[in-house]
């Protein structure tokens, strides 16, 4: 069996709930678990049918969120669970409050599904997306100095860190529970050169940066959810401001990576043409294109979405001459 190290630095600021969660990431590593967490309509979907209405493995409880029977579990996995705070035993059928997920070779630790508590942590088919793009801004180039706004997990801050040998890479969001989840999932990658800082998009942090990177909320939502509503009519207010902070605090040779998204209505993206605008008068070059142009469908047949053809998601760089 194979043991996990992690960083003694990257643990030095875990709680004793944290160190649980900690422990019962390695222990699932060392136990070669895995599990590619996928959109929630798919989740849903897959746990509605009869034969999923209870855990019978652990990537059920831990991958699936399904309830599970107390003895389902081994018992050490059952007591990190319990010291962590991160099971619900107030049922017959128990239930883990997070969820445990795989990329990069790498676990990390979020919200249990459904994510539907205002401070919920997400990761999903958008993160392994907007990761890629940053690992490969990253690779083959000098980073000293990165940031993840809205970092969620820190999948973003870790991807970057784990290919910018060095760098100083801050990890930020307004959300504890992510900024909590990050310093975890930093400590069982072994890294302590990811700093989590409580930030609104980039006001708690000074300086220019290498490389920011970001996948913010880009979704119209009536509700107004934080963690949700991009902001404006059409759900891309956030990403725009994120365009402007890039080129004031880009340092040269520095780049943008933002992964979002945009309602389709009569062929036209919104968000391209704001952004054409935005960027027009900086001295940034930039590209955008669609990675998905058909995703999260099931929105389609709600209010705010009733004019678009489809959803697409994008993924715009810019970058800052030497």
């Amino acid at each position: 069996m194979t043991t996990t190290r992690t960083a003694p630095a990257a643990t030095s600021a875990l709680t004793q709930a944290d160190a649980a969660l900690l422990r019962l990431g390695e222990t699932l590593k060392d136990m070669g678990y895995r599990f590619t967490t996928v959109t929630p309509a798919t989740h849903e979907r897959v746990n509605r049918r009869p034969e999923n209405a209870t855990a019978r493995s652990l990537r059920d409880v831990l991958g699936w969120s399904r309830p599970f029977a107390p003895d389902l579990l081994p018992a050490p996995i059952v007591d990190l669970l319990r010291a962590a705070g991160a099971v619900d035993t107030s049922g017959e059928l128990w239930r883990s409050r997070v969820r445990f997920s795989s990329y990069d070779d790498e676990l990390f630790v979020h919200s249990a599904f459904p994510t539907d508590a205002p401070d919920s942590v997400f990761f999903g088919p958008d993160t392994y997306r907007m990761a890629d793009a940053a690992a490969a801004c990253a690779s083959g180039r000098e980073v000293f100095r990165a940031a993840d706004i809205g970092c969620g997990t820190g999948a973003g801050a870790i991807t970057v860190a784990k290919r910018a040998p060095g760098a100083e890479v801050f990890a930020l969001d307004i959300n504890e529970t992510a900024l909590r989840y990050a310093r975890i999932n930093a400590a069982l990658a072994g890294i302590d050169r990811v700093l989590p800082r409580h930030s609104n998009l980039l006001d708690g942090v000074t300086g220019s940066f290498d490389l920011i990177v970001s996948n913010p909320p880009f979704m119209i939502d009536p509700a107004g959810r934080t963690y949700r509503d991009g902001g404006g009519r059409d759900g891309n207010e956030l990403s725009l401001t994120i365009i402007d902070l890039a080129a004031q605090r880009l340092a040269p040779g520095g780049s943008l990576v933002l992964f979002s998204g945009c309602g389709i209505v009569d062929g036209h993206d919104v968000l391209r043409a704001a952004a054409e605008r935005r960027l027009a008068g900086t001295d940034l070059t930039w590209t955008y294109r669609e990675v998905d142009p058909d995703v999260y469908d099931e929105e389609l047949d709600g209010p705010a979405y009733a004019r678009a053809e489809r959803i697409a998601v994008v993924l715009l760089t810019a970058t800052r001459p030497r």
